[in-house]
């Protein structure tokens, strides 16, 4: 059994065979999938989908690209729904900030403004984190930390292998990996997969983007964890099977819906 904790089957390029999705992912082993929040004008769609199918789920949040969107009501409305168990993903991104200084700095201040009020929220609720880290580490850390996320949790999204952000560990932080472990050119993640503690790492697709290898260049979905599964098995020494096992458990320890599947 393998958890997708991070697949945007909310995206229009689903629109026409979710169901086939869906149901390709459960013949290879996928039994449960979590819709991140990132765009807010996809909320609905990601909520319905998850009253649609007993095994999906979703989460509630805004992308620090969308941020201009942020709307904490709206937020808020959804995180009362029975089938929304996180917030996110939210987070900060870095990689496209502004040349002039001025502007750099007011986006910086923006980002920060709104995951600090997403990290808020989240402890209100009570629900874990889906955190999105580009280029932005340390800031990352310092408000995770400064802000005490620790209450509640979460999951660092596509895991940078940052290891300064291994420090979250102790702040009840799971680790997302993906694809890009596959990736040929891939370097520094492999290296520091083996520090993560067994039982802080969860898998994820990032659905449709960031395909695995062998199926790069073609749009990501739910089934393709198996091909992620393998590769941390190949790298930690471990089965396939050992892998399935205690990804799937992390993943119902932080996401408690699951562990009704």
């Amino acid at each position: 059994m393998i958890i997708d904790t991070h697949c945007h089957l909310d995206d229009s390029r689903f629109d026409d065979d979710l169901e086939e999705v869906i149901a390709r992912a459960k013949e290879h082993g996928v039994q449960g999938f979590l819709i991140p929040g990132a765009d807010p004008d996809t909320l609905e769609r990601a909520k319905r989908i998850a009253h649609n199918y007993d095994e999906v789920f979703f989460a509630a949040g805004v992308h620090p690209y969308d941020k201009e969107k942020y709307d904490e009501d709206q937020l808020s409305h959804y995180l009362e729904d029975e089938k929304c168990i996180a917030v996110g993903e939210c987070g900060l991104d870095y990689f496209r900030l502004p040349e002039d200084t001025e502007e750099k700095a007011q986006e910086i201040a923006e980002q920060k403004r709104v995951f600090a009020s997403q990290i808020e929220l989240a402890k209100r609720v009570k629900k874990p984190l889906i955190v999105h880290i580009r280029d932005a580490s340390s800031d990352s850390l310092q408000m995770l930390v400064d802000y005490g996320a620790k209450e509640v949790g979460g999951v660092l999204h596509c895991y940078n292998a940052d290891e300064q952000l291994l420090k979250l560990v102790d702040h009840g932080f799971y680790y997302g990996i993906g694809g890009v472990l596959t990736f040929k050119n891939a370097r520094k993640l492999p290296q520091v997969l083996p520090k993560i503690p067994l039982d802080r790492i969860i898998i994820e697709t990032d659905t449709p983007y960031l395909t695995p290898h062998p199926h790069r260049g073609k749009r990501n979905e739910p089934w393709y964890t198996v091909f992620v599964v393998e590769k941390v098995a190949e790298i930690l020494e471990k089965s396939v099977e050992e892998v399935e096992a205690i990804t799937t458990e992390n993943s119902q320890r932080l996401f408690q819906a699951f562990s009704n599947l």
